[in-house]
């Protein structure tokens, strides 16, 4: 029994092996089923992967390509890009050029409307002028012939009348031709000016009424009628004296009244002609003043001054 037991025992074992044998078998046909498939697809992706890696070759060509051309277009983008900045500035300051100009014609109009007002204001002071510089030549016209009649006068005293004025502490009017038989002695008086007020400082010879002639003088200012006033009164003392000495009494005496040609350079009333008189009628007025002088007509001195060729062409 224990023999059979044993038989049996190995027929299980062979049977079990055989059964391991088999399962075994399917299991490496399954492996190697599967290892075929792990080649076969190992292959075609090792197929693929080659196919991908000529394919990538390719494509880096083409990406250098690209890049290249990527590369010329950057390069002209950059010198667009250079030129369009260029232009931007060039158009921003032909526009700063323009403004500035804008405004450097505004400040020229500015300046041409300035200058055309200073022009229209010199153009006004210029007329003004023109017209002060025409009534300055026509009152110096004026002023030459007034100095032209003072110096005849000036003249006429000193050379018929024995006129002359010294200046000092006061102003002397000294005259001669006052005495007949003496006509060189000289009778004078002295006179000042101080605060508008006039003072007699002394007088040779002695005059009547000398106050008096002082006061009229301070009251009316007619420093010219006083000369002649005080020439009267010189001429008075002198033919007084005159008589005394032949011892005929002074009574019913007529004195000789010698005046200055009648002009502009009277200051009876403190002031000149008027300036706007013309020239024909202050010639006029000079020569009727002349003829109303002479309040002697037949005295030598009135003689003299009528024969004079000054006054013949005067008249």
């Amino acid at each position: 029994m224990t023999m059979q037991a044993g038989r049996v025992g190995d027929r299980d074992i062979r049977a079990k092996m055989a059964e391991l044998r088999l399962i075994t078998d399917k299991e490496i046909e399954i492996h190697q089923r599967r290892q075929e498939a792990a080649v076969l697809s190992l292959r075609k992706s090792l197929q693929s992967i080659k196919f991908d890696a000529q394919e990538t070759v390719l494509n880096q060509d083409k990406i250098g390509k690209l890049k290249a051309q990527l590369r010329a277009v950057e390069d002209d983008l950059v010198k667009a890009l250079s030129v369009k900045t260029r232009k931007e500035a060039k158009k921003m300051a032909i526009a700063d050029s323009i403004s500035a100009t804008k405004a450097r014609l505004k400040e020229h109009k500015k300046i041409v409307a300035d200058q055309r007002t200073r022009k229209d204001e010199f153009a006004a002071i210029i007329s003004e002028s023109f017209e002060a510089l025409k009534e300055n030549e026509e009152k110096h016209s004026q002023d030459a012939e007034r100095r032209e009649e003072i110096e005849e006068a000036i003249s006429w005293y000193n050379r018929v009348l024995g006129f002359r004025i010294e200046t000092g502490h006061g102003i002397k009017f000294i005259f001669s031709n006052i005495n007949k038989k003496n006509p060189d002695e000289e009778y004078y008086f002295t006179i000042r000016l101080e605060n508008d007020i006039y003072s007699l400082l002394d007088c040779h010879p002695n005059v009547s009424d000398v106050k008096k002639l002082i006061h009229e003088l301070n009251a009316t200012n007619g420093l010219y009628r006083f000369v002649r006033t005080m020439r009267a009164k010189f001429q008075e003392v002198s033919a007084v004296e005159n008589l005394t000495e032949t011892g005929v009494h002074p009574q019913e005496t007529s004195v000789i009244s010698m005046s200055a040609p009648f002009s502009s350079v009277s200051t009876d009333s403190g002031s000149a002609m008027e300036e706007d008189d013309s020239r024909e009628t202050r010639k006029a007025r000079r020569v009727q003043g002349v003829q109303s002088s002479f309040q002697s007509p037949g005295s030598a001195s009135s003689l003299r001054r009528r024969q004079s060729p000054r006054f013949k062409a005067k008249k």
